[in-house]
């Protein structure tokens, strides 16, 4: 084989490489902006810091497990929530880059949509993690019965963080390829906020009714839930979970399933609204965001 040939089939034999590379750039780059822009920066901040203050305010009250104080058992599933809302910061962003045009301009670029997508979930996922160590850190300290205890348990944080990520942002991509404008966004948010209700967060699942206990453990937000309680509380809590146990293989089996579907569907759905995306269509949404702010 001549140098030449080889030379031009090595970086068309390795596209997804070299997409990926792309993607990850433009990932740290968005990062990084939202480490230096104001109002992200406030929102990196508020909304930790508003929970933890509810926490706090709210730290003597029984939460409807045995011995557990309201804030010790909620704030290891409001990490697991804060992972899960990703869902929201990946269709919100989605949709506002097919509205303003950048998800049209991203098809004349290297690599195009697959680097495009990369770069999403790179910005958005570091962003959750930053927000999560935002809540993590100072709440470790403000609220009393948290610990991690042992290799198991940093092993089982682990890939909760990287399984709930992998289930949630992907399932965000779809919502946010799905709705039509901005203001379709609260329709999107409704049945997140639907699940976070249902999913034992802020008090004991065994607490709800048997059909609603079924529907939150085929939800993301449940497992994420209840990997973190096995992450920071005490062994004894998990009595006050289903079947009196923390039940990680299924916590494990069910985050990778919603992963696996939203890895397969998600490609699909963005390369079509991709692919249905162009100028006329970008200044039309335009036009018709204009007219309602007159």
């Amino acid at each position: 084989m001549s140098p030449v040939s080889a030379a031009a089939r090595g970086p068309a034999a390795r596209p997804g490489r070299a997409a990926f590379r792309a993607g990850w750039q433009r990932g740290l780059i968005e990062l990084r902006q939202s480490f230096t822009n104001g109002a992200d920066l406030v929102a990196h901040f508020l909304w930790p810091v508003l929970l933890l203050a509810v926490l706090l305010f709210l730290r003597d009250r029984e939460s409807g497990a045995d011995g557990i104080p309201f804030a010790t058992f909620a704030l290891p599933g409001i990490f697991g929530m804060n992972i899960a809302m990703g869902m929201v910061a990946m269709s919100q962003i989605l949709t506002a880059d097919r509205e303003d045009g950048t998800l049209l301009r991203a098809r004349a670029t290297p690599y195009g949509v697959r680097g495009f997508i990369t770069g999403k979930v790179v910005s958005v996922g570091g962003g959750l993690l930053a927000d999560l160590a935002i809540l993590l850190v100072p709440g470790l300290f403000l609220v009393d019965g948290l610990a991690v205890d042992g290799t198991g348990d940093r092993f089982t944080l682990l890939w909760a963080l990287v399984l709930g990520m992998l289930a949630t942002l992907p399932v965000g991509a779809v919502l946010g390829s799905l709705a039509g404008s901005a203001r379709a966004q609260g329709l999107v948010q409704l049945p997140v906020l639907g699940m976070i209700a249902i999913s034992g967060i802020f008090h004991p699942v065994t607490a709800l009714p048997e059909w609603l206990q079924w529907t939150a453990q085929a939800t993301p937000v449940y497992w994420l839930g209840l990997a973190m309680r096995s992450v920071f509380l005490p062994d004894e809590a998990a009595a006050a979970e289903i079947d009196g146990s923390w039940r990680l293989w299924e916590a494990a089996g069910v985050l990778g399933l919603w992963a696996a579907l939203g890895l397969l569907v998600a490609p699909v759905v963005l390369r079509r609204t991709a692919r249905r995306e162009s100028g006329s269509n970008v200044a039309e949404r335009r036009e018709r965001a204009l007219r309602r702010t007159l």
